[in-house]
């Protein structure tokens, strides 16, 4: 492997001239230079990144920033993740995943040349990650809006708007006891932006519609799963309406629902908040409001671009309006007129 003292011995310079050309932090004569040029091509020599991005003050890297905590869905996290990929090769920009739920991790990078721009996601109402992300170089998207984000720019879908968008169709429909089957309490317990802002939208519009209603948490293994709707079930023997946050879950919840004689839509109308494929892929095709998981991440490249290419850009908030879309899991409790 060539390294760059080959090209210094090549070209009858020192290591350091050869670096100060690479990098151009001090002038070189312009036969020195060509000198170094000839060399580098002759021997293929190519400089490792860090050099590089000193010569470019760019690396041509996002660094997309997904901690790998407990509760997490996997499967979704990779439709935003792969949304920031096919976006940054569109501007030319390779995707560093940073998966480690690390503060000092964080400061590394920004203190040093890996990343250009950074994509932050799983973001919490009162994230620890905020201030640093508030006074670093690099300009920063976060998908997800916690509580104070001064300078920051943010975008996800407004899930606030689409837990009340869930309890007035509901209501809509007639249903007088509805419930929310939630995110896994370790998320809840991290206040977790998305999993907060979407319980406070459906309670309180339930409240306005003068509709029952109660949101649990809820695991994701089957037996965990079965133990929450056996819960509900007992606790609100009324309950003709759901709405469920937690893609995992989603299954299960439907198939402990069918162990109990309840059918969907007969006994119980059941919307989701999931990406349209999970929707699709259920026993009942499931009336839904889309997560457009690959289209936020897309929308967070394009965004954290413009604050690269033009530092007075200015910090914005794109929340993204839910859509809901009917299916066969839903319809007029029994009754109803």
């Amino acid at each position: 492997m060539t390294t760059i003292e080959d090209v210094a011995r090549l070209a009858e310079v020192s290591t350091s001239t050869v670096s100060y050309a690479l990098s151009g932090k001090r002038p070189i004569s312009a036969t020195t230079r060509r000198r170094i040029e000839a060399a580098v091509a002759e021997l293929g020599y190519r400089p490792h990144a860090g050099a590089k991005a000193l010569a470019s003050a760019r690396s041509d890297v996002i660094g997309l920033m997904v901690p790998l905590r407990a509760g997490i869905d996997v499967t979704v996290i990779m439709q935003f993740a792969g949304g920031v990929v096919l976006r940054a090769r569109e501007h030319q920009h390779d995707v560093l995943l940073l998966t480690k739920d690390d503060l000092d991790g964080l400061e590394r990078v920004t203190d040093g040349s890996m990343v250009d721009a950074l994509v932050v996601m799983d973001v919490e109402a009162d994230d620890a990650r905020v201030p640093i992300l508030q006074r670093t170089r690099q300009p920063s998207v976060l998908i997800g809006l916690p509580r104070m984000a001064a300078g920051l720019s943010c975008i996800d879908l407004d899930f606030e708007a689409a837990g009340r968008l869930a309890a007035h169709e509901l209501a809509r429909l007639g249903h007088q006891e509805i419930a929310m089957v939630g995110s896994p309490p370790e998320v809840l317990e991290r206040h977790t932006s998305y999993a907060d802002r979407v319980t406070r939208g459906f309670l309180g519009t339930a409240d306005d519609e003068g509709v029952t209603a109660r949101a649990v948490s809820c695991p994701v293994s089957p037996p965990e799963v079965d133990a929450v709707v056996e819960r509900l079930l007992a606790d609100s023997p009324g309950l003709t309406g759901l709405f469920v946050h937690n893609e995992r879950a989603l299954p299960h919840v439907l198939h402990a629902l069918r162990e109990r004689r309840r059918s969907v839509p007969k006994d119980v109308s059941l919307i989701a908040l999931c990406p349209e494929d999970v929707a699709l892929s259920q026993q009942v095709p499931l009336t839904s409001i889309d997560l457009p998981a690959t289209t936020i991440g897309s929308l967070a490249v394009d965004m954290v671009m413009s604050r690269l290419a033009d530092a007075a850009y200015p910090a914005e908030t794109r929340l993204i309006a839910p859509t809901l879309t009917e299916r066969a899991s839903t319809r007029a409790p029994r009754g109803a007129r």
